[in-house]
C-alpha cells in the first residue's frame, strides 16, 4: 500500500483516537495535578439597636477572582497521588516500620481505602479471567460436538448471560441470594443455618462477585473460541485420530495450539474489562465488603462535593495499572510475532 493511500486510510481512525482517547487522558492527567482553590473567608459585622456581632462568611468575590485567575485550581503536583486517599506513602512507611511481619503489614494496608480497592480488583481480575477462559473453552468444545439440530438452541442459552446487562444481571442474582430468595433459602437449608447470609460476610461476598463475573463474561470467550473451532484444520485432526490420539490428546496438541492466538485476545480484553469491575459492586450493593478502583472513582464523583482531582488521580492510577497488567501479554505477543516473522 502506498504511503499516501495508507495515510488517508488511517486518518479517520487516528483522529477518533486523538479526540476520544488521547485528549481525554491528557485532560485527566492535568486535572490530577491541581486541587480546587480554598474558599476565602471574611469577617463581617452586623449591628442591631442593642449590640453588634461579628460573623465569618465566604468572600465570594475573592473566591471567584482566584478561580478566574487559575481555572484549574492550585497546582498540587503529585501530592494528591501520595495522600492517604491514594498511594498513602507516609501511612505505608509507618505501617512498615510498626509491623510485626508481612501479615501484619498487609492487614494495615487493608485499612487504607486505595489498597483495599486494589486488593479486590487484583483478586477479581486474576481469578475471573482464567476461569472464564477455561469455562468458555469447555462450552465451545461441548457445543461444537453437538448435533447440528441442537447447536442453535444451546448457543442461544449460552449467550443469555452476555445479553443481559451487567447491572440487571447482578440485581437478579442479588435478589436470588437474599435470605428470602431461591438461592439464599437453599443455602440456609443445605448448611442447616437459618442465619447464613452471603451478603453479611466479606469472603462470601467476594466469592459471589467472582462467580457472577465468570457467569457473565464466559459467553464472550465461548463465542470467540467457537468461531475459532470452525477454522480448525480437519486434516490435522484426522491425522491425529489415525495416529491413535485420544480425545484429550487431540484437544491438547491440536485444538489448544490452534486457538492460542484467540486465548491471548480474550485474555487481553478480559484483563482490561475485569480490572475495571464496577457494575456488580453496585448491583450487589457490596461496597461495604468489596470496592474496586472504578467504584473508588465513582465514589469521588458522587455526592454534593465532587472530588474531581481525587477522581482524576484515581483514573490515572487505574490507567497505569491496566498498562502494567497488559504489558507481559503484549511483550509475549510481540516476541511471538517477531519469531514467526
Amino acid at each position: 500500500m502506498k504511503h499516501r493511500t495508507f495515510f488517508w486510510f488511517i486518518l479517520p481512525t487516528a483522529l477518533a483516537m486523538l479526540l476520544f482517547i488521547a485528549l481525554p487522558i491528557v485532560s485527566v492527567v492535568t486535572q490530577s495535578l491541581f486541587t480546587p482553590h480554598e474558599q476565602v473567608f471574611k469577617t463581617v459585622e452586623s449591628c442591631t439597636p442593642f449590640k453588634c456581632t461579628e460573623a465569618t462568611v465566604i468572600d465570594t468575590e475573592a473566591t471567584e477572582a482566584l478561580r478566574e485567575e487559575s481555572p484549574l485550581g492550585r497546582f498540587a503536583g503529585l501530592s494528591i497521588y501520595l495522600d492517604r486517599g491514594h498511594l498513602a506513602t507516609a501511612e505505608v512507611a509507618e505501617a512498615w516500620r510498626s509491623s510485626d511481619g508481612l501479615k501484619d503489614f498487609f492487614n494495615k494496608l487493608g485499612n487504607l481505602p486505595f489498597y483495599r480497592a486494589m486488593s479486590f480488583t487484583l483478586t477479581y481480575t486474576f481469578v475471573v479471567t482464567p476461569l472464564l477462559i477455561i469455562l468458555g473453552f469447555a462450552i465451545a468444545v461441548a457445543v461444537n460436538s453437538l448435533h447440528r439440530h441442537l447447536k442453535g438452541l444451546v448457543i442461544f442459552f449460552s449467550l443469555l448471560p452476555m445479553i443481559v446487562s451487567p447491572l440487571i444481571g447482578s440485581l437478579v442474582l442479588f435478589w436470588m441470594i437474599d435470605s428470602r430468595g431461591v438461592l439464599g433459602t437453599a443455602l440456609q437449608w443445605l448448611f442447616a443455618d437459618p442465619n447464613l447470609s452471603l451478603k453479611a460476610s466479606t469472603g462470601l461476598t467476594w466469592v459471589m462477585l467472582i462467580v457472577y463475573g465468570v457467569w457473565h463474561s464466559a459467553p464472550f470467550a465461548f463465542v470467540v473460541f467457537y468461531a475459532g473451532l470452525q477454522t480448525l484444520p480437519q486434516d490435522t485432526l484426522e491425522s491425529s485420530m489415525i495416529d491413535g490420539a485420544t480425545r484429550w490428546q487431540q484437544t491438547r496438541y491440536v485444538v489448544i495450539p490452534h486457538l492460542m492466538p484467540l486465548v491471548t485476545f480474550v485474555a487481553l480484553i478480559q484483563l482490561m474489562d475485569n480490572f475495571r469491575v464496577f457494575e456488580p459492586i453496585v448491583g450487589f450493593n457490596a461496597s461495604a465488603h468489596a470496592t474496586s478502583l472504578s467504584w473508588f472513582i465513582f465514589n469521588d464523583l458522587g455526592g454534593e462535593t465532587r472530588l474531581l482531582s481525587s477522581a482524576s488521580a484515581s483514573s490515572v492510577l487505574t490507567i497505569l495499572g491496566v498498562a502494567i497488567l497488559l504489558s507481559p501479554v503484549l511483550i509475549r505477543t510481540w516476541r511471538d510475532f517477531n519469531e514467526k516473522g
